[in-house]
């Protein structure tokens, strides 16, 4: 897969911004991430706004078979917490996703994931066993990790650090989606047994902890299409002050 765009036909910036995705589908593991491509992404998270100029970030660049094997073995699985607060925001219809403009189609998660009264059960289907079959096998992992000893001046809970962090994903991602690379966050490295055990694969120190790890790759197969809505600016954005608006 090339990069977007052309020399006659530049991709813009917001053409970008709206073809950004999750992507799902198998990477192929046969073909590493070129070099060039891989600096280009590392370069662009080394110029990501942060507060401060705290640069408050590591990154480690997994490619190694042996090691993405030995990450794959460790045991995932899904939170009870997960699955009742996900159903919040799920539609159970294509028309009641486009009214909310927020959330995802109940229909991208097991049955057993749309009933919040099941969640005490976690299903087994989707996600939950080992991290092998989340990474499907892509040739690049990549785990960011932040100092927690440190936070941005008088930043509560270290809020600006949190949003900082936010810079240097999205810089990230619109780089890679530039370059025609799929991308997904894996939130499960950051949950607390999952980490522990990339602690000891990775030798992260007990300062650093996870902010997020992603998958990289050349997508095998196009991805699967699945409707994504954003609300109207009318209904975010205000002007001079803010005024409640009934969003039914």
């Amino acid at each position: 897969m090339t990069a977007l765009g052309t020399p006659d036909q530049p991709m813009w910036t917001s053409d970008v911004i709206r073809l950004r995705h999750s992507d799902r589908s198998p990477f192929d593991p046969q073909r590493p991430l070129a070099e060039a491509h891989l600096r280009a992404i590392l370069e662009a998270a080394r110029w990501a706004p942060t507060a401060h100029n705290m640069q408050n970030f590591e990154i480690i660049v997994v490619d190694d078979s042996s090691v993405l094997a030995a990450i794959g073995r460790v045991h995932g699985g899904t939170s009870e917490e997960f699955i009742r607060e996900n159903y919040a925001q799920l539609s159970f219809s294509e028309e009641e996703l486009i009214r909310k403009g927020t959330g995802l189609l109940a229909t991208m998660f097991p049955l057993s994931w749309q009933d919040p009264n099941a969640a005490s059960e976690l299903a087994t289907d989707f996600d939950h066993g080992f991290l092998d079959a989340t990474m499907r096998s892509c040739p690049v992992v990549m785990v960011v990790v932040f100092d927690t000893r440190k936070r941005a001046p008088a930043s509560e809970r270290d809020f600006l650090g949190a949003m900082s962090l936010g810079c240097v994903m999205q810089n990230i991602w619109l780089t890679a989606t530039t370059l025609g690379i799929g991308m997904q966050i894996m939130s499960v490295f950051s949950s607390a047994h999952v980490e522990e055990e990339l602690r000891k694969i990775l030798s992260i120190p007990s300062h650093l902890s996870i902010a997020f790890a992603c998958r990289l790759g050349y997508p095998l197969e196009e991805p699967d299409r699945y409707l994504r809505v954003r609300r109207d600016i009318d209904r975010f954005a205000y002007r001079n002050a803010y005024a409640p608006r009934d969003e039914q």
